[in-house]
């Protein structure tokens, strides 16, 4: 029992410690494009095209286009995609499209029937791609909240850096702890399965995209098949980001402090709701990648706690420099988000949580053979042939 201890410990402490250092070096390279030196303008001052998709957002929509109506780039155009909604989001659209603050930037394309084989927010994209006129095309999300100098400092930054994707990561609003506590561990989840300091490499697969800024010059977009190509894809801000960085486009990730802000979740069953769409999907829906996923979230996260109660001695060392890495991930985060460092102490009880989304996401994607996303069903089937 003893030699067990000592290899799961040597194993977590291997696993957290390299994660760690691995982020403290790389972490500190990503640009930050709050901060003074990016307070510029853009010198070739290309136009954009900023795409919100909308489905029954009639709590949000007025809040995002007006802001998004306030940019203090002049040289932009708004397409708000009215999808099938049932509630006033299209109106809301069509009044703020005619209010004198719109100045006639803002354009409402209205889609009244979903075609078969493609999902609601993919099409909704691709069709305002279709009357997009800028040389950037900006997809965002009905919920997110811009500040105005936003748009001018990530395409000032895009431009220097020659970039062809430039993804801005928002701030998430908490307002419960339990938001906190489940974003905590998806953020802690997020820097270990992924690298956002290696997206800029062209040697690594690394890739990234996010649904509140996606920003793709227009050639790439096409060169890459629009959304066409991610007619099927629940996962479709990732997947955007990981067919430009396989066709070997420059794609760069900053952040931005509060220049964006969304407010993802309400309490902690609601990101196990919003994530239970994803999870499956993430693991190309495929029931062994769910079960070894399980395991190894339950290993990584629960292990190095329970190995620091069960052993003894110097078995314990390992498991305490395994936990000193989250730890420190956790410290790390609470210096761009209102995490404080100690909700370390509630990640047991989020990696319980994850773990169950997880299984849930797959169980109630197989029983309904497909998932039901904003009132519209998707077989199974057809999600797995559309997969990139």
């Amino acid at each position: 029992m003893g030699y067990v201890l000592w290899i799961c410990g040597l194993l977590l402490a291997l696993a957290w410690f390299t994660r760690i250092v691995d982020s403290a070096i790389g972490v500190p390279a990503i640009a930050d494009i709050s901060k003074p030196e990016w307070n510029q303008w853009p010198p070739s001052h290309p136009r954009v095209s900023i795409i919100v998709p909308a489905r029954n957002e009639e709590a949000d929509i007025e809040l995002c286009l007006t802001q998004l109506l306030a940019l203090d780039y002049d040289n932009y155009e708004v397409i708000a995609v009215d999808d099938r909604s049932t509630d006033q989001t299209g109106e809301i659209m069509e009044r703020v499209a005619a209010s004198p603050a719109a100045h006639g930037r803002l354009k409402v394309v209205r889609v009244a029937e979903l075609p078969s084989r493609w999902l609601g927010k993919t099409h909704a994209m691709w069709t305002a791609g279709l009357v997009a006129t800028g040389d950037w095309l900006l997809f965002t999300d009905a919920d997110a909240v811009f500040k105005p100098e936003v748009l001018r400092r990530a395409l000032a930054y895009g431009e220097k850096e020659k970039g062809d994707h430039v993804v801005v990561f928002p701030r998430i609003i908490m307002k419960r702890s339990g938001e906190r506590m489940m974003i905590a561990f998806f953020q802690t989840l997020f820097t270990f399965g992924h690298r956002p300091w290696k997206v800029a490499d062209p040697k690594t697969k690394d890739h990234m995209g996010v649904g509140a800024f996606n920003m793709v010059r227009r050639p790439v977009y096409e060169a890459v098949g629009t959304y066409k190509a991610l007619r099927m894809e629940v996962l479709d801000d990732m997947k955007l980001g990981k067919v430009i960085k396989n066709a070997g486009f420059r794609q760069r990730n900053v952040f931005g402090e509060d220049l964006i802000s969304v407010h993802w979740a309400k309490g902690a069953m609601g990101v196990v709701d919003n994530l239970t769409k994803n999870f499956f999907a993430v693991l190309s829906f495929e029931l062994w990648r769910t079960f070894g996923l399980a395991f190894l979230l339950l290993f990584l996260n629960l292990g190095p706690f329970l190995g620091v109660w069960y052993a003894h001695g110097w078995e314990r060392v390992p498991y305490l420099v395994a936990l000193l890495g989250i730890a420190l991930i956790y410290m790390g985060m609470s210096w761009h988000s209102s995490i404080p460092p100690y909700y370390v102490l509630l990640h047991p009880i989020s990696t319980l949580l994850f773990t169950y989304t997880l299984l849930r996401s797959a169980f109630l994607t197989l029983r309904d053979d497909g998932v039901t996303w904003r009132g519209t069903k998707y077989p199974l089937e057809e999600l797995r042939k559309g997969l990139v």
